[in-house]
């Protein structure tokens, strides 16, 4: 499977959602990172073909995406930020109702439905009306349905949002049992959601790709170093309005803080490899001097 996007772009006015993007794209699991608003949700509904792009195409193995119609969306799996559902529907009437609308075969729907529900975890809850279900099983339900017709090419817009830690852990094991010789892009804004199931982090902002690689080739890039230091309590605030602080911890001896910076922060820092999260600040952190560069 292989997505080609041609200096993809999207714009609503005098804004630009999408800023003549190109890309390339074959099974695996991608990363779409990025602050709310970069442009992720924009992009991802174009590659669903529920928006047309203002210039520029989408390729899937070298035919355009809106010219294949309902060729194309056969081989696609798509879970929204919001997706609907009737609520009265159990989550076996649920998926069945969707596997109607994908035009899965009844004895292919009820197949894929029994396997989906035991690999979302939901068997327990099967018999259980979508309105009763917890925000976690809501969003395994979404994935399920997205898994339904077993596309080739699977999209989960924010897949994480509203779930707890071990929610969290259990949909990055699952996504990467799902990637199995498909095709998979996750946006999201939180770090830990990708950064040990992508193969490949798309870093996203003002409607752009700023950055692009695996997680060692995107940590490579960081043009600026990370440092670990212990200061006062009464010297935080002159720092934080100086540097960015990627963390901070208050004890006993002080307050402990990551900052990056060109150059050593203070007498006591000293220089540590950088993370995911530290690339993340460096990107889409406020500017030194806001009220709110302390993230």
């Amino acid at each position: 499977m292989k997505l080609e996007l041609d200096n993809l772009t999207k714009e609503f006015g005098r804004f630009v959602a999408a800023d003549h993007i190109n890309l390339t794209m074959t099974n695996g699991v991608y990363g779409l990172l990025g602050v709310n608003g970069a442009g992720k949700t924009t992009l991802m509904r174009m590659l669903c073909t529920l928006l047309k792009p203002t210039d520029g195409n989408i390729y899937c193995n070298g035919k355009d995406i809106f010219k294949m119609d309902g060729e194309y969306r056969n081989l696609l799996g798509y879970l929204p930020q919001d997706f609907g559902f009737y609520p009265e529907f159990t989550v076996k009437d649920y998926l069945f109702y969707i596997a109607a609308i994908k035009g899965v075969r009844p004895a292919v729907a009820r197949k894929r439905t029994n396997e989906l529900i035991f690999k979302v975890g939901l068997t327990k809850v099967a018999d259980r009306k979508m309105k009763k279900l917890s925000g976690g099983m809501k969003r395994r339900a979404g994935i399920a349905q997205a898994m339904l017709n077993n596309p080739e090419i699977l999209i989960l817009d924010e897949p994480t949002a509203g779930l707890d830690p071990n929610e969290r852990i259990r949909f990055r094991n699952l996504i990467s049992e799902l990637s199995e010789e498909r095709l998979v892009l996750l946006s999201t804004h939180i770090v830990s959601d990708i950064e040990y199931i992508a193969n490949e982090i798309l870093m996203m902002k003002d409607g752009a790709i700023v950055n692009k690689g695996t997680l060692d080739e995107i940590i490579s890039t960081m043009p600026e170093k990370v440092w670990n230091c212990l200061v006062p309590q009464q010297a935080v605030s002159s720092i934080t309005k100086r540097y960015k602080v990627s963390n901070m911890k208050s004890d006993n001896h002080g307050v402990y803080l990551r900052i990056i910076s060109t150059e050593k922060p203070c007498e006591t820092a000293e220089c540590v490899s950088p993370s995911l999260e530290d690339v993340f600040l460096y990107y889409f952190g406020e500017k030194v001097g806001d009220d709110n560069d302390v993230l």
